[in-house]
């Protein structure tokens, strides 16, 4: 589902995205639409906030400007259907894609547990201090998700948080560090989906042991 009474998200975060991305790139709109196959006029619409996306022109747009599916459709205002796991809005956008959101999440929550232990180690906590943060540099990326994780990095960095929670953090640090991408990075529109998938189970993770007793 969209929000919003017209579709579109307000203001227009998919449309700030699509232009910085474009700015950055030196491309335009009607590059974009050579590459893409859709209409130029349609770009302008979505990008402008009067044509709300759908998932088709979002996993082009992941495709073409490098930008990982989950913060298209962060930006896009897609709601997950089922805020249990908060999965729901990517079982949408890989729908017929063969990928089972499930599936990757079950990998991934094993090897956050693999990865807890090891943030408990000086070894760990040494691996994460000298590569995280060169590791997300590489990605010369910006967005919601990588926002989360310089978050997660400046919580873990700061001496103030509960040892379980610095483990937790930990875990998703590493994973992004060590951790062989269940789906390789260079797989556009999903190759950045794990990554973001081990974000935001370390974000639950976090929310129940911040609870009040």
């Amino acid at each position: 589902m969209v929000s919003g009474d017209k579709g579109v998200q307000e203001p227009n975060q998919l449309g700030l995205l699509i232009k910085e991305t474009l700015t950055t790139r030196s491309m335009s709109m009607r590059k974009l639409s050579a590459a893409t196959g859709m209409d130029t006029a349609s770009i302008s619409r979505i990008v402008n906030g009067k044509q709300p996306p759908k998932l088709e022109h979002l996993k082009l747009f992941a495709r073409h400007l490098d930008i990982p599916m989950l913060e298209l459709l962060n930006a896009a205002g897609f709601e997950a259907m089922e805020p249990k796991d908060g999965l729901g809005e990517l079982r949408d956008a890989l729908e017929g894609s063969g990928i089972n959101v499930d599936n990757m999440a079950s990998q991934i929550r094993r090897e956050l547990d693999k990865y807890e232990t090891y943030a408990m180690t000086e070894e760990g906590k040494e691996l994460i201090e000298s590569s995280f943060l060169p590791k997300l540099d590489q990605l010369r990326s910006a967005g919601y998700y990588i926002d989360q994780l310089r978050e997660l990095y400046k919580d873990y960095d700061s001496g103030q948080l509960p040892e379980a929670e610095k483990h937790v953090i930990g875990s998703g640090l590493l994973y992004f560090v060590l951790s062989t991408d269940i789906i390789p990075d260079f797989s556009f529109p999903f190759g950045y989906i794990d990554d973001a998938i081990a974000v935001r189970i370390v974000m639950e993770r976090l929310e129940l042991l911040r609870r009040p007793s």
